[in-house]
């Protein structure tokens, strides 16, 4: 179960403020009127790496003792967090050794080797990344850092609601994506402790429900070959985050791929701001108006702005 609390989340603010962007809140008049709501949207993905994931990964990497630092971080990933770790461990002049798979897409290969990850690969199944980033770690003694399920992860992760909370004031509603858990817990951490009055609800595609599902079952159920353009949201909810998802989240709205793609593209269109189909999804949420929130102050983390631009999702729905 999760030990973090507030203050991890305010001592996270103040060890990467250093490092990280202090991401700007936009406002969108049309989007407003779209969705009946007055939304202040979080832009991480204007944060560096393009995505939340860095908050989490400075705060393990700068929170190492010399001693751990020295031997380096390791961690399996193939998208924004190995990119995450490889910019943060090479910020702190540490190694990072990334395991990734074989298939993984070669924009994100480029990256992860450019932000200075020492990448070892793989064949495309769970127990073939476990096997070897355990040989990996076995090898050099490397401090693992998992994508979601650590306090300090999920203190880093609370630095963006800290943020918003900081730069908008009061709000109703704080709205954040659900995949590993890892940014909607510590979004939730944050929202309860200095907003206790507001509601946490996460946002979650149709195709990818086990959030939801675990939620209303009261036991983690994982994810089972999920299939939705909402590809930074694949992954299961994990012992840590689903306990304070549990405690501290109001419910989980599943959202339509239909709703996901339109308001990524009406946020491209009329907001400018590029985001990926995940940072879209609690957008999806005050689209398909699931819930009542007409006339509230919501505040929106846009996780991420890692997008294909040759595969832009209403290029492929309309192929």
């Amino acid at each position: 179960m999760s030990q973090t609390t507030i203050e991890d989340v305010l001592r996270a603010a103040v060890r990467i403020r250093p490092y990280i962007h202090h991401t700007p809140v936009m406002t969108c008049e049309s989007l407003n009127r779209q969705v009946g709501a007055q939304v202040f949207l979080k832009c991480e993905n204007l944060q560096k790496v393009g995505a939340f994931k860095f908050r989490g990964a400075c705060n393990v990497v700068f929170a190492l003792s010399g001693e751990q630092a020295q031997r380096g971080v390791a961690t399996h990933s193939s998208g924004n967090h190995a990119q995450a770790l490889s910019l943060a461990a090479r910020l702190r002049g540490i190694p990072a050794y990334i395991v990734m798979p074989e298939n993984a897409p070669a924009v994100k290969k480029a990256a992860v080797a450019g932000y200075g990850g020492q990448i070892t690969f793989c064949a495309p199944t769970l127990q073939a990344r476990e096997a070897t980033l355990a040989q990996v770690i076995g090898q050099n003694g490397a401090v693992e850092v998992h994508p979601y399920d650590n306090d300090q992860i999920i203190a880093g992760q609370g630095t963006a609601a800290l943020e918003l909370i900081q730069q908008t004031g009061e709000l109703d509603v704080v709205l954040a994506p659900v995949g590993g858990g890892g940014l909607l817990s510590g979004s939730a951490i944050t929202t309860r402790a200095l907003l206790p009055r507001a509601r946490v609800i996460a946002a979650e595609p149709e195709m990818a429900d086990d959030a939801y599902r675990s939620l209303q079952a009261g036991h983690i159920i994982p994810s089972v070959s999920p299939r939705t353009v909402a590809d930074g949201l694949l992954t299961s909810l994990s012992p840590r985050t689903f306990a304070v998802i549990q405690r501290d989240v109001e419910q989980i709205v599943t959202v339509s791929e239909e709703a996901i793609i339109a308001a990524m593209r009406f946020v491209w269109e009329r907001a400018k701001l590029l985001i990926e189909p995940s940072a879209a999804v609690p957008l999806g949420l005050l689209w398909e108006r699931k819930i009542r929130l007409d006339g509230l102050r919501v505040g929106v983390i846009l996780s991420g702005g890692n997008v294909d631009l040759e595969r832009l999702p209403w290029q492929r729905s309309t192929a």
